[in-house]
């Protein structure tokens, strides 16, 4: 390494921020801060989307996984989503674009009442301080490995507070039509840098290197165990990766304002189709990429374990390899998309929990109409708030250790049943009000709290027994009924409500 990488590096941040402030022009009012004014094209939108969802823990987890004991796992798990996504596209996005909503919970409002969106508001947000502050804390990862190679030694916190403001200058001032175009531009980067990485690695490892890794078993896709204790506790069994991947999706995408926001911004409701579906594909393609990349590094490290390598966990190969495995400035270069895919999901986080913040909570428990241009200032003063408080949160993750990726999937496994769940209600039990949905959803937290932390199965791996927690992709539905059946209970203790009128958003 040497001093050119890091002029790459420098050079791709402020190239980033430019782009993103110069695409987005001046923001006049709230609904193009949050939402682009609805104009935005859908291909933007899809890859803002797949780099919103996809941020450090995709390009340093899935090889590292795929190194290890994954495979292609990851791949079978996009094809759930990509069917999840499906759904969401015909059944709840229509919803929204119609409405004529900035938040997903808007229809919550419509639906239930301003105090259930003001729940769902709340514990959306509190959801991405967690999983999103260990996606922050892995990002410090792999630039942390790079300073070391210049003999600068920095703690993850300063990383983690330096990413951060160079992140929020933009996303302050751009809104959502810079985190959109600098999210585009930043996963055609690291899209690039993984293919790249394959290119050099099978310089390096040939076809026999290729041949080795296939056969032993590193390009598998279908996991086919389908013992009970397995399909359960397991992402990449077959019915947790496709049915599970599936329901999953189906809360990351159709309740979870992060992802719905960027959706809302197309310009009609077949391009917000076409960008969900679209996201679906690109992400398949991407876990395609980066699994390929931990299969060619098992082949050209000769099947050494990561400890044997002197690297601590799994998440270190991929980033070890660009600094030492590439040419200059090839090498700044990757680091760089690595750090563009974690100022991606930053800045996607930190834009959709200012708009939640303001059109979930303050717009709707104001005791009076509040102007636009206040909205627009407060959402600019809790892209601030948040981002601070991103950054503490991320702090506290700096003694996480094991699969990154899995954490963040467990994290959203306490809440995203919940989310989904109250959207459901709201379409299938028509005698559900709001008193219903709020008590089924805080119950339903309360029950996957338990099952996150407490339920354990015993699990056999190569003749000794572990316990094992179920599996991220089974807390969805595990929360969906739960909320289903406690939402359909309570309805039937008293009389179905009149109809009422919905209301009328005015963004």
């Amino acid at each position: 390494m040497n001093a050119l990488n890091l002029a790459v590096i420098v050079v791709y941040l402020v190239g980033v921020g430019w782009v993103g402030l110069r695409r987005s022009g001046r923001q006049r009012s709230s609904g193009d801060y949050f939402v682009g004014d609805g104009k935005m094209p859908w291909w933007a939108v899809c890859f803002s989307v797949v780099a919103t969802e996809t941020s450090v823990l995709t390009v340093i987890s899935i090889p590292g996984g795929a190194y290890t004991d994954q495979a292609f796992g990851n791949v079978e798990l996009a094809m759930g989503y990509i069917i999840g996504r499906t759904v969401v596209a015909f059944v709840l996005i229509p919803l929204y674009k119609r409405g004529g909503f900035v938040s997903a919970y808007q229809y919550l409002l419509q639906r239930f009442g301003r105090y259930l969106q003001g729940v769902a508001s709340l514990t959306f947000v509190v959801t991405r301080l967690l999983a999103e502050g260990v996606r922050l804390f892995a990002s410090a990862i792999p630039l942390q490995l790079l300073l070391d190679e210049f003999g600068i030694h920095l703690g993850y916190n300063i990383i983690i507070v330096a990413l951060t403001v160079v992140t929020v200058i933009y996303t302050y001032l751009g809104g959502i039509k810079a985190v959109i175009w600098t999210d585009a531009l930043q996963m055609s980067l690291y899209l690039i840098g993984a293919l790249i990485a394959i290119g050099v690695l099978t310089g390096h490892v040939g076809a026999d290197g290729w041949s080795k890794a296939f056969h032993a078993g590193k390009f598998h896709l279908f996991d086919t165990d389908f013992d009970l204790a397995h399909v359960l506790t397991s992402s990449f069994a077959l019915p947790t990766a496709i049915i599970g991947g599936a329901l999953f999706s189906m809360a990351s995408h159709g309740s979870d304002q992060l992802i719905v926001q960027r959706i809302l911004a197309t310009r009609s409701l077949r391009d917000s189709r076409r960008a969900m579906i679209g996201s679906g594909i690109f992400v398949a393609v991407q876990f395609a990429a980066f699994s390929l990349v931990g299969a060619l590094l098992w082949a050209y490290n000769e099947g050494r374990t990561p400890k044997q390598l002197g690297l601590s966990t799994s998440d270190n190969l991929y980033p070890n390899f660009i600094l030492h495995g590439l040419p200059v400035v090839i090498s700044g270069l990757l680091v760089a998309g690595i750090l563009g895919a974690a100022m991606g999901s930053l800045s996607a986080a930190l834009n959709s929990m200012a708009n939640s913040t303001v059109a979930d909570i303050v717009r709707s428990f104001a005791t009076r109409e509040l102007p636009d241009a206040t909205m627009l200032r407060l959402a600019r003063i809790m892209t601030l708030v948040w981002a601070v408080l991103m950054a503490l949160f991320a702090m506290g993750f700096s003694a996480t250790t094991g699969n990154v990726y899995l954490t963040a999937l467990a994290i959203a496994g306490y809440t995203y049943g919940a989310l989904l769940g109250a959207f459901l209600l709201g379409r299938i039990v028509k005698r559900a009000n709001q008193f219903d949905a709020i008590v089924a959803f805080v119950a339903t937290v309360l029950v996957m709290t338990f099952v996150v932390r407490v339920v354990k199965i015993d699990v056999t791996v190569a003749g000794t027994v572990t316990q094992k927690g179920i599996a991220a992709q089974w807390l969805v539905p595990i929360g969906v009924l739960v909320t289903l059946a406690v939402g359909g209970l309570t309805s039937r203790s008293h009389p179905a409500p009149t109809a009422a009128e919905p209301v009328k958003a005015d963004w």
